[in-house]
């Protein structure tokens, strides 16, 4: 008897392994860049390759081995001092997905039938240099709900960088349309023209919103992008790009609400157990990390979780988008991050600015200004090593306008006024330095506060005041605003012109100047 209950669960053993599914290829130098490995050239050593919660090195011979279920994707995690073959469109080619039987029926268009798996899922790999020096360009949430849209986004953004030299890649943080998924061809066809390689992060805009689960949520999204979740190296730093939109909520059914699944979590554990301990990690997601509001809208565990697992790398950056403003979020060991070193979140202003509102300019685009008077535009991150410094261009504007400073037009000379000098620094954080003088007198340190921009108040506000309809939409209503600094006008100066000087430095120690003035007149 025990005979053969051993003989059987022998048989169910063996019966499981069968059904198991492995995947297996190469990483190899593609030195004829035709994307096929041919017979002369070599794989290539301790490359990383992954199903999306496992991760593997290949062998000496470049060869891997991974399971791999009905629905997963592989993808190559690019090395340092290598490029990955892109499409047509620029998009990066480094993934493999696999669904037999395609994507199940959704409202938009999913990933079509696999079919059967090839006997090797081969990866292309180019060599070349990469300097520690290089720079990134970043979008925030393009978000177009329209093909009128889209223009306004390749006009007023993307024909501000096309040609763009020295940069290797891009990348957008989610958000890439706004709810109507036909649109991610023409999102995509847009980008195309900046003429680099780049890479996309999934938002919650980005979704299939019929989708029962939130494995089927991404489904259209990985058939024009492929994997919502995947990673790669350039020079000294691991980008690690992930879905963090949960949905549907897993709390009501409804909606969406950010954070990690454990596989997510898996991967990323298994990801960095791979990488050298003196590179700068960089994550990017949609939704940030931080709830300024003491809004329940990340998962506290997963956070938890995240920093747990990043507790051995003393260089770290995250990237996020989704809120339509721009600000600068710090965690310490208060908010449970592990390490001496706080970790700095950028939260990046958006190409769409405040959805595609505001005043027509003269190119009949939408000026866009977002709610914390941050104007629309995009960001530059300079990496040096496994440090990193950014910057934020304001579109349409030149690369010095970093500032909007607010001033009376007029002021009585002798009198106290309740009236102040504002600078909305848009890269600023609470502990950068502004400072202002009038007149080149004495410079005096500003007052960081956190109110509405009086800027774009008045820009809002004319909208409800105008006795007639002014082409365009009206903006949001303002919120304060993390990056504005006041200071007292002085008036007991002479009647006339007074010229307003401001500068102000940043936590990369970086520099910006403006200037603005106002009159002092007699009092009737």
């Amino acid at each position: 008897m025990k005979k053969s209950i051993v003989s059987i669960c022998v048989l169910l053993f063996s019966i499981g392994i069968a059904a198991q599914s492995n995947v297996q290829g190469y990483v190899f130098e593609d030195a004829n860049q035709n994307a096929k490995k041919d017979r002369k050239e070599n794989g290539i050593p301790n490359v990383a390759v992954t199903n999306g919660v496992e991760v593997v090195l290949t062998d000496k011979k470049g060869k891997y081995e991974l399971p791999l279920a009905d629905d997963q994707i592989i993808s190559v995690i690019k090395p340092s001092n290598y490029r990955i073959n892109v499409s047509e469109n620029n998009l990066p080619l480094f993934f493999y997905n696999y669904k037999p039987n395609g994507s199940p029926e959704l409202k938009f268009k999913g990933v079509v039938p696999t079919g059967k798996l090839p006997k090797s899922v081969d990866f292309g790999l180019i060599k070349q240099e990469e300097k520690e020096e290089f720079t990134a360009l970043v979008f925030g949430d393009p978000q177009p709900y329209t093909e009128e849209e889209v223009a306004f986004f390749a006009k007023g953004i993307v024909a501000e960088v096309e040609g763009i030299k020295n940069v290797p890649f891009g990348l957008s943080l989610g958000d890439l349309v706004g709810n109507d998924l036909n649109l991610f061809n023409p999102y995509i066809q847009t980008v195309k023209k900046i003429g680099i390689p780049w890479y996309n992060v999934i938002g919650n805009h980005d979704l299939n919103f019929d989708a029962k689960s939130d494995k089927m949520a991404d489904e259209t999204f990985e058939a024009h992008f492929g994997p919502a979740n995947y990673a790669f190296n350039y020079a000294k730093t691991h980008f690690i790009i992930l879905d963090d939109i949960l949905y549907p909520d897993p709390r009501d059914g409804k909606g969406y609400w950010g954070g990690f699944t454990e596989d997510q979590l898996k991967f990323i554990e298994n990801d960095l157990n791979k990488v050298p301990k003196d590179y700068l990690i960089v994550l990017a997601f949609h939704i940030p990390l931080t709830e300024p509001s003491e809004e329940d809208t990340f998962r506290d565990k997963d956070r938890a979780r995240l920093f747990e697992i990043l507790k051995d790398f003393p260089n770290t950056l995250s990237l996020s988008a989704h809120t339509h403003i721009q600000r600068q979020d710090f965690f310490n060991k208060k908010e449970g991050w592990q390490r001496e070193k706080q970790h700095h979140e950028y939260n990046v202003g958006t190409t769409s600015g405040d959805w595609y509102s505001g005043k027509l300019n003269e190119a009949g685009i939408p000026v866009s200004t977002m709610r914390d008077g941050t104007p629309k535009g995009y960001a530059f991150i300079r990496f040096n090593g496994n440090e990193y410094s950014l910057d934020y261009k304001v579109a349409g504007k030149p690369k010095e306008f970093q500032m909007e400073i607010f001033a009376p037009k007029v002021v009585a000379k002798g009198r106290g006024t309740k009236a102040g000098i504002y600078v909305n620094f848009f890269m600023g954080s609470k502990d950068d330095s502004v400072k202002y003088r009038v007149d080149k007198g004495e410079w005096k340190v500003m007052e960081y506060i956190e109110e509405i921009d009086p800027t774009y108040a008045i820009d809002v506000y004319e909208w409800d005041l105008s006795e007639e309809l002014i082409p365009g939409r009206r903006s949001s209503n303002p919120i304060a605003s993390k990056h504005l600094w006041r200071g007292k006008i002085p008036t007991n100066l002479e009647t006339g012109e007074h010229r307003i000087e401001i500068k102000a430095t940043n936590m990369f120690g970086k520099t910006f100047d403006a200037n603005s003035s106002y009159r002092l007149e007699n009092a009737k």
